[in-house]
Order: structure tokens, then sequence, then C-alpha cells
């Protein structure tokens, strides 16, 4: 089942890219995020009480907390970023670049969450970054 959501979350992805790019036009790239970010927040608030879990907020622990805040920290520099890249340059030159989190996130996955790094995802890894230097030079 986790493979249809990451593949859902890709279409969903590549979507938010071309239709980021044309609605971006003429509008601050910062201005543009927070509405994103408005239409995001209304959305997952609407699925919490759609599916009736708001009552799991009171068990949340501290630990919990302080790494949702700071990937909400992250995820807000990211389309901060994402999105001042996609006003100034070529979509099909910024995806690439921004999917470089695949590789950033296998290293950071082995260094801190201790996942097991294989050949198999090493040469992914190169060829992940062999494709992006293609697209983008």
């Amino acid at each position: 089942m986790w493979f249809w959501f990451a593949l859902g979350s890709a279409v969903f992805a590549a979507l938010t890219s071309i239709l980021a790019k044309i609605g971006i036009e003429g509008v601050n790239s910062n201005l543009a995020t927070a509405i994103r970010t408005m239409v995001v927040v209304v959305m997952a608030w609407g699925m919490v009480f759609l599916t009736n879990t708001q009552g799991g907020l009171a068990s949340i622990s501290r630990k919990s907390w302080i790494f949702l805040i700071l990937s909400g920290l992250a995820t807000g520099a990211s389309w901060l970023c994402y999105y001042k890249a996609l006003q100034v340059g070529e979509a099909s030159k910024v995806v690439p670049i921004d999917k470089l989190s695949v590789i950033i996130t296998l290293v950071l996955a082995f260094v801190f969450l201790h996942e097991k790094f294989t050949p198999k995802s090493l040469i992914g890894c190169a060829l992940i970054g062999a494709g992006t230097l293609l697209m983008v030079l």
C-alpha cells in the first residue's frame, strides 16, 4: 500500500510544480508560498476532522511535537526556496535539482536512522546525481 501512496505523492508533486510555475507568474514567491500553505493547512485539518482523528492531539509526546515542528520548519524553508527557484528558473531545471533530496535523504537516513546503505542504493544515488547533472547542464 505504501507504494501507491508514494506514487501518488510523485504524481501530485509533479502537478504541483507545473501548476505553481503557471500560477506564480507576476506573484511574489513568498506570497505564493503563503497561499499554497493556507490551502495545505485547510486540506490537512479537513482530513483530520473527516477521519475523526483530532482526539489524538492529546496523546502526542513531547519528542514527537519537537520533531514535527522541526519538520514543519524544514518544509516551510523548502517551499520558500522552491517557489523562489521556480519563479526565476525553468521548472525543467528546478525540479531535478529539488529531487536531489532523494540522495540527501538516503545519506541522512544512513547517518541518523541507521538505515542500510546498500550497493544498490549507492548506484541509485550515483544515477540520480548523474541524471540531474545531465538535465540541468
